[in-house]
Formats: structure tokens, sequence, C-alpha cells
């Protein structure tokens, strides 16, 4: 069986430089080309050394400190912790791409056969041309996964990092719920210059009074409210608004007593805050049941923490 070195080895040097763009893509770091192309020919150099006649290139400990070799190579060496992150990050980004692709091949693979009750299989071995094309394609295509899912995630967190509790009082009633602190919240009343958060009617409908209520669902296109006497007309609000694509609009509100807002275990209180009432689902999913305004937070004071 013909081996073609070169060809091997740039494979791995193709490899090694998409791994190491990858590492540096999920970690944010801004490495130079010049950086990732001597990082992976470094990485690709490995394979020529498997040809040698030694068997201390396969030990786990060489193995560890030509990645470690590698990485500082490519990313610089600034602080420990900066160093082990690009490390395991590189280690992740290599394991799941690689095991990816093994995945998908003997997933995809049919080469099995049944002799006499028994499951055999066979192989051509690493210079397989069906093989390494496999392996050309997949690379890429896993790379792009593997970053779209570590975006994915991100967003997540992003998303559960600031949904937050909060209780909400109004005379003797309190709302409690989770919100989400959405920084393109720029609603405010117009008059008192308050920051405005917007409740999930779909949710807290059955706890507040009917008649305010009806108030928010008989406002028309010019602001205007029916008239019918409810326990909270003199804290009702008319905020107007403007979404993308759409005129202006108006939002029905009513001024709040408080609102406790619980964040990394520290209770935040204010009372510079109105609630708009929207009658529509305001996250499909579920996670949240109010939308904060980060002004809320701002010139909140911290009652408690959590012990």
């Amino acid at each position: 069986m013909a081996i073609y070195l070169d060809v091997i080895w740039f494979l791995n040097f193709c490899i090694d430089f998409l791994l190491l763009w990858l590492t540096s893509v999920i970690l944010k770091r801004e490495v130079s080309k010049k950086r990732l192309a001597v990082g992976a020919f470094l990485g690709s150099l490995y394979v020529l050394f498997l040809f040698l006649d030694t068997a201390i290139i396969y030990h786990p400990i060489i193995k560890f400190f030509y990645s470690v070799f590698i990485i500082i190579t490519t990313f610089g060496y600034k602080r420990f912790g900066y160093f082990v992150q690009g490390l395991f990050m590189f280690y992740f980004s290599t394991f799941i791409t690689g095991g990816g692709i093994l995945g998908l091949h003997y997933f995809l693979q049919t080469d099995a056969k049944i002799v006499n009750g028994v499951v055999k299989t066979q192989s051509s071995g690493m210079g397989d041309p069906i093989s390494w094309l496999f392996v050309i394609l997949m690379v890429p295509i896993m790379l792009y996964f593997t970053k779209k899912r570590v975006d994915h995630i991100e967003v997540r967190k992003l998303r559960y990092d600031q949904v937050m509790n909060f209780e909400l009082k109004i005379d003797s009633l309190t709302l409690k719920g989770v919100g989400l602190l959405d920084s393109g919240n720029q609603l405010h009343d117009p008059i008192s210059k308050q920051p405005v958060m917007i409740v999930d009617m779909t949710v807290f409908a059955d706890q507040i009074p009917s008649a305010v209520i009806n108030h928010a669902k008989s406002l028309d296109s010019i602001g205007e409210l029916v008239d019918e006497p409810n326990p909270w007309q003199d804290r009702m609000r008319i905020i107007p608004y403007r979404a993308v694509g759409s005129a202006n609009q108006f939002l029905t509100g009513f001024k709040a007593d408080s609102i406790g807002i619980w964040d990394n275990g520290e209770k935040y209180e204010t009372s510079n805050v109105i609630v708009g009432l929207s009658f529509t689902n305001i996250s499909g999913e579920g996670e949240y049941n109010a939308i904060l305004h980060p002004k809320m937070l701002s010139n909140a004071k911290v009652t408690s923490t959590a012990s």
C-alpha cells in the first residue's frame, strides 16, 4: 500500500488550522492567521514523527506537552488561567470534532456481514481514499456545527443570566414572577419619566382587578379609556410607544408601590416603576413572564443579601 506522506501532512495541517481557529472563535481571542498557521504547522509535524522508529512519541505525556507547545505558540502565554483555558478548549474542539466524525462514520458504515451467525466487518485501513474523502468533507461540517452549537449555548446562557425573580406590591396585592432584564426596553412614562416594565397578562390576569383589565382592553388607537371606575383609577397611566414597522401605539399601565428584584443573591428594591400590561404572551417558552427595565436596577437599593 502506497502512503503519500505529503498529502497526509497537508491534510493534518488543514485540520489543525481549523481546530485552532475554532478554539480562538469560541474563546473570542483575536489571533492572526500567521500564528494560526505556525501552530497548525507544529501540530502537523507530529504526523511525521509517527514514522520514526521510536515508541516514546506515543506516550500520553509527550502528546500533552506537544499540545502545550502548540497552544503557547498560537495564543501566547499571558497568565496561567489564560493558558489553561486555551489548552482545554483546544482539547474540547478536537474531541468533539473527532468524536462527531467517528460517530457518523460508524453510523453510516454498511460493510458488516453475518457469516455463520457471526458479525464480521472489513476495513481497508488508513489509506482508504473513501475514508480520507469522508474526513475531508466532514471536518468543516463538524467545525461549523460545533461553532453554531456553542453560539446557541452562549445566547441561551446570556438570556438566563438576565432572568431574575421579582415581587410587585400594589396596595394589598403582591405579584411574584420571573422577569427578563432587557437592555432594549427603553419605555418611560412621558409625565413622570419613570421606567416601565411589562407584565404578561396571560399569566397575571386572574390576580388583577377586572376593572383594571377592562380599562386596559378598552384603550383605543388615540389613547382614550372607557369611563369605568376602578380601585386603581389614580394609578392608571397611558404610555405611548412605537414598535418597528408600526405607527405610534399606546400601552396601559399602573403605578406600583414597589418592586423587589433578586440578582445574584441580593434583593434590589425601588418604588420607581410603572407596570405596563401586555395581553399577548411575551415568552413563547415560558421562561419569564415580565420584561424588566434596566433603570429599575440602577435606581434600586440593596435591601437584603442571601446568606
